[in-house]
């Protein structure tokens, strides 16, 4: 496959082009509904690919995953000459499927730990309180190698603290059993809309999703998300959590020549909406940072003022579908939009962006030298694969030809929080059990009546902390070392004394 230094995807007063060195600038592709998002996100995406590069996309409507299937080229020879795309030819391109609740595609799959406790807080609807309970969860389980895998694991931590939120509350402060009951309950509502699937192992792991096929077109990784954008929490944190997945994995390599993967955040503003600053402010940081990463990002949405000026003041690459205004506010809305582009002298771009047929956008690009281009109104390329849903019998045979299959088909459960405390606690009441029988042995060598009536009452008091300690186990400092020093031996070399988080804090592996 030839270099090339740019993709086109459309035809205005000349060809609409993206530079693949200035992807990792970002970009925007923005619209009302039914005016051609999906399809232009669709030929960037074949475009992308044919060019060498991966590509992440999210599938709500179930209209992209026939990015496997070769299209036709009926009814298309008025679209082929006004865009001048004299090289279309039809074509099926390499997808890879993935599928949070493991029904049609590889099971994609993230472990707590990975997750870390900010985007878990977004995503249980904890407020401040129950947050700062959270974290301690996860800092008493970083510095004991407790590993949070799966909702169990979380559980049974959350159980931990409460069951020694007495001894932990004189270093981390107050730890209210309403807080950890609140946050127990948030979790059964997770687990109905999928949880329970998405948390566990084998999980993600960040380079498959930047492969590309045998003949060197770029991989498309397509989430099929047509049941989880139902729930725009989870869709959204799930994204979320790819993309900060990427940063905190792929390494600094500065400016390329084509980006390692391009990451297409659909229906951008469930990402935005009722969003805490802090949240919005690491979510900034992140899309500024990545760039260095080799990875463009580009945020799909209806209305480009969903985007918070702090991060749409970063996205070089802009494509304005057509906006439809009948009120004040939303005449005001365009006029706003249409600031956001470089204009031509005289250019009427408000006007321009109402008038726009399905099909059309203005279009501005940063060039070679990193300005941004005069805005242009562009008819966007028809796709080379097939338009609309894809044919089930297709689809069923990529997903089961996925080379992706076999090793994350299955889950795997391993020894983990839920085990480990199990585990603890045994080892606490064996501990105990041998405390008891000595007491006991020595009140028989007792001589005294007294002695021995003293001694009786050592025996039950001991007898009493061992039938409370499945509640609360009291465990010595003896017997807790001597469990760690054997549990660290076999988890410590894997995850270390103290978890390493990133930005998100996520575990950074």
């Amino acid at each position: 496959m030839s270099e090339v230094s740019a993709i086109q995807f459309g035809y205005g007063q000349g060809a609409a082009s993206l530079y693949l060195n200035k992807l990792n600038r970002h970009g925007i592709i923005a619209g009302a509904t039914g005016t051609g998002k999906t399809v232009t996100l669709k030929v960037i995406a074949e475009q992308l690919s044919q060019a060498g590069v991966p590509v992440f996309l999210s599938d709500i409507k179930g209209d992209l995953m026939s990015l496997c299937q070769e299209g036709s080229t009926e009814g298309l020879a008025d679209r082929l000459t006004q865009t001048h795309y004299e090289t279309y030819q039809p074509m099926a391109f390499p997808i890879q499927v993935w599928d949070v609740l493991a029904k049609e595609g590889t099971p994609l799959r993230m472990t707590v730990s990975e997750m870390g406790p900010i985007l878990l807080t977004r995503l249980l609807g904890l407020n401040d309180v129950q947050e700062s309970i959270l974290n301690i969860v996860f800092k008493v389980a970083d510095e004991k190698g407790l590993l949070l895998i799966d909702l169990m694991d979380l559980r049974a931590m959350l159980n931990y603290v409460a069951d020694h939120a007495k001894e932990l509350s004189d270093y981390y402060g107050n730890i209210s059993a309403q807080s950890i009951g609140a946050i127990l309950r948030s979790m059964v509502v997770l687990e109905e809309q999928g949880g329970s699937i998405f948390f566990g192992e084998p999980s993600l792991a960040i380079e498959d999703f930047i492969k590309t096929a045998s003949d060197g077109r770029g991989v498309i990784n397509i989430l099929n998300a047509k049941e989880i954008y139902m729930k725009p929490t989870l869709y959204a944190t799930v994204l979320l959590t790819v993309l900060a997945e990427l940063f905190e994995t792929l390494p600094e390599v500065g400016d390329l020549d084509k980006p390692k993967m391009v990451f297409f955040f659909d229906e951008a503003h469930t990402l935005f909406k009722d969003t805490p600053k802090a949240l919005l402010d690491k979510i900034e940081l992140i899309v500024r940072l990545i760039r260095s990463k080799g990875v463009g990002v580009f945020f799909v949405t209806q209305n480009p003022t969903d985007i918070p000026d702090t991060v749409a003041s970063q996205l070089g690459n802009r494509i304005q579908h057509g906006l439809r205004a009948f009120t004040p506010k939303e005449i005001k809305v365009v006029d706003a939009v249409a600031q956001t582009f470089r204009q031509a002298e005289g250019q009427d771009l408000a006007k321009v962006i109402q008038e726009l047929k399905v099909g059309q956008a203005v279009v501005s690009t940063l060039q070679e030298d990193g300005t941004p281009s005069l805005a242009d109104q562009v008819f966007i390329y028809p796709p080379m694969s097939k338009m609309g849903t894809v044919d089930p019998s297709v689809l069923l045979a990529q997903l089961n030809a996925s080379p992706l299959l076999e090793k994350y088909g299955e889950p795997v459960n391993r020894e983990s929080a839920h085990e480990q405390i199990a585990a603890m606690t045994q080892a606490d009441q064996e501990q105990m059990m041998k405390q008891a029988e000595q007491a006991e042995k020595q009140t028989t060598r007792a001589d005294s009546t007294s002695d021995q009536a003293e001694d009786k009452s050592i025996i039950e008091e001991i007898g009493g902390s061992i039938l409370k300690s499945t509640r609360r186990s009291s465990r010595s400092d003896t017997a807790m070392e001597r469990f760690q020093k054997n549990l660290m031996s076999s988890v410590g070399r894997e995850v270390g004394r103290v978890i390493s988080r990133g930005i998100l804090g996520m575990f950074k592996k």
